[in-house]
């Protein structure tokens, strides 16, 4: 008699917002990654502190006709809706009435997910079509950018350029300014 491997079940977007409905993940910072429910860790002071730091820079940065938002969805998919610490996304506030398919920038702020960020995260935003993703390093105090390998497609970043204290990074989108990294970092 020959037997199946155990295989993980994938969660659905339809089956997380119904289970979030029914108090499954009540009192959890949870999201959902390639048909999976992830528990988040706790922020620590420096780490929402950098969140909002990203946040005012980038608001700052790329003007009034992109849209800042804080740890909120992306629809990135029938399996994945992951609330990144900050995304820029097109459109003013008023514009932008939907969980966003996709993000001008993605921004996570690093501390005890630094692996999990510069693997996982890394892959999902790249397989997706976010354009550029920033890793706020609070372990080693430097931003992390990356971006599409000169080869052309989305199907993965590139090795990350280092931003660190007394540096500055201009984002891709056309519309941005530069920003420093202390604007960034904690």
């Amino acid at each position: 008699m020959l037997l199946d491997e155990p295989q993980v079940r994938r969660w659905t977007k339809q089956e997380y917002y119904q289970a979030a409905e029914l108090g499954w993940f009540a009192g959890q910072r949870v999201e959902l990654v390639d048909g999976e429910v992830i528990e988040m860790a706790p922020q620590k002071d420096a780490h929402a502190f950098a969140v909002r730091l990203a946040a005012s820079a980038l608001q700052r940065v790329f003007g009034p006709d992109f849209t800042v938002l804080v740890q909120m969805p992306l629809n990135l998919g029938p399996g994945s809706e992951p609330e990144p610490d900050v995304a820029v996304v097109k459109g003013s506030l008023r514009e932008v009435r939907e969980h966003p398919t996709s993000a001008e920038l993605v921004v996570e702020v690093a501390d005890s997910s630094l692996g999990y960020d510069r693997q996982r995260k890394a892959e999902l935003y790249s397989r997706s079509g976010v354009p550029e993703y920033w890793i706020g390093n609070l372990l080693d105090k430097q931003i992390e950018a990356y971006r599409p390998t000169a080869s052309g497609g989305a199907a993965a970043y590139g090795r990350p350029q280092i931003v660190r204290a007394g540096e500055t990074i201009r984002p891709l989108a056309p519309a941005a300014t530069p920003v420093a990294a202390d604007e960034l970092l904690p």
